[in-house]
């Protein structure tokens, strides 16, 4: 099999990256994610995760054979449309992808017109999934994420004062505060502070951090990206303030921001459906895995996530029954049908019993982690209850 292949592009692409199936009849499954630029850790983790998949439904032999293309969109919405053409004339018959909301709005409506069958391992805007009924997601939705985040907040007593400060340009980090928003009011919690700022203004957000300090917030709500938020823990240590710091999915890849000193994140407790120091079977297979093709690195949830996009389309696939001599449009509706059948479920890496609806959207439990010695952990019974009892004290 050829892996890896690099080759060149033209525009804003950097490259592409090819597996192919031994087998002739191989159906064809891209994938788009940002390789290159600010939310380069997502793409590169959801590429390698695909890769990992790829391989392993290839080397099962089953009904199901892969060719496998991911190209690279910068995060930028016109270069993933731009790439999801490309991927189109390669003969892509299925998209995994693409891994950021933007960009996925963007290709999403290309795709309900192509009646292209779609699985976004991490665009988690409840748009993504309103736009056709031809679009899934195995992430939570942004609207799911921010009251998950709301009720364990408060089922956990992990704080009594929560300030937030979210990135109100981007559809991502707005969806989920809006839920979160609702739902704190719903169970209960205090929220003292509600602070904005746009793409446009990024680069210091001192001034956010400084009105959630003088409201007394004693737990900080993150529904944004790992950049702005490795500049929100460097400008709270600053300031010398020290509240607990508490993410969603967008959080996950800030211990790999280059010159962020991670210690800064000790603590840091995030909503995640994936932790690589699990201790199950399965993770620890995959932990491996990644590490031989990644060059040592260790994968986070878009990686999982975009594993788990190309082990559901193969099952349902096989139990659809489809074919590399079948239209884009026919295999869609073969695995809308089978996916959405009550008799479906697939247990992955990101969760045990996942099944989805009409409306794309996935169900699954969520799962916590902190950061600690800088590593993601799960957060076990024994750090809840201490979490539990420093709110107390706080109070």
């Amino acid at each position: 099999m050829k892996k890896f292949i690099c080759v060149a592009m033209t525009g804003a692409l950097a490259a592409s990256f090819v597996v192919s199936a031994s087998a002739a009849d191989a159906i064809k499954i891209g994938g788009i994610g940002p390789t290159t630029g600010p939310a380069a850790i997502y793409g590169t983790a959801a590429m390698y995760g695909e890769q990992i998949a790829v391989d392993e439904v290839n080397a099962a032999g089953g009904a199901v054979q892969f060719d496998w293309k991911f190209e690279d969109d910068t995060h930028d919405a016109e270069t993933s449309v731009n790439a999801y053409n490309s991927l189109k004339d390669w003969g892509m018959q299925i998209l995994a992808g693409t891994v950021t909301t933007n960009p996925c709005l963007a290709v999403g409506a290309e795709a309900v017109n192509d009646n292209m069958f779609v699985m976004t391992p991490s665009a988690s805007s409840q748009d993504v999934i309103d736009t056709g009924d031809n679009i899934f997601q195995i992430c939570f939705t942004d609207p799911n994420q921010g009251t998950a985040s709301a009720d364990y907040i408060s089922q956990k007593g992990l704080g009594t004062k929560i300030g937030v400060i979210y990135n109100s340009s981007d559809a991502y980090s707005s969806g989920i505060n809006t839920n979160f928003q609702a739902e704190a009011a719903n169970v209960g919690l205090e929220v003292v502070a509600n602070e904005a700022f746009t793409d446009d203004n990024s680069t210091d957000l001192t001034t956010q951090v400084q009105a959630c300090k003088d409201a007394g917030a004693d737990l900080i709500f993150l529904p944004i990206y790992y950049t702005p938020a490795s500049q929100i823990l460097k400008a709270a240590n600053d300031m010398g303030y020290a509240p607990k710091f508490f993410g969603c999915d967008g959080l996950d890849g800030i211990l790999a921001v280059d010159g962020f000193d991670t210690s800064l994140a000790e603590g840091v407790m995030l909503l995640t459906p994936f932790v690589a120091t699990a201790q199950d079977d399965a993770t620890k297979a995959f932990v491996e895995k990644y590490k031989e093709v990644s060059g040592g690195d260790v994968p986070n949830q878009f990686a999982a996530d975009a594993y788990d996009v190309v082990k559901v389309i193969a099952q349902a696939g096989e139990q659809a029954g489809i074919t590399a001599d079948m239209s884009a449009s026919d295999i869609c509706e073969a695995l809308k049908a089978t996916i959405t059948d009550p008799s479906f479920s697939y247990d992955g890496l990101t969760g045990s019993g996942m099944t989805w609806d009409a409306s794309g959207a996935v169900s699954k439990d969520p799962k916590g982690m902190i950061i600690e010695n800088g590593e993601y952990q799960p957060i076990d019974e024994a750090g809840a209850e201490a979490s539990t009892e420093a709110a107390t004290e706080a109070e």
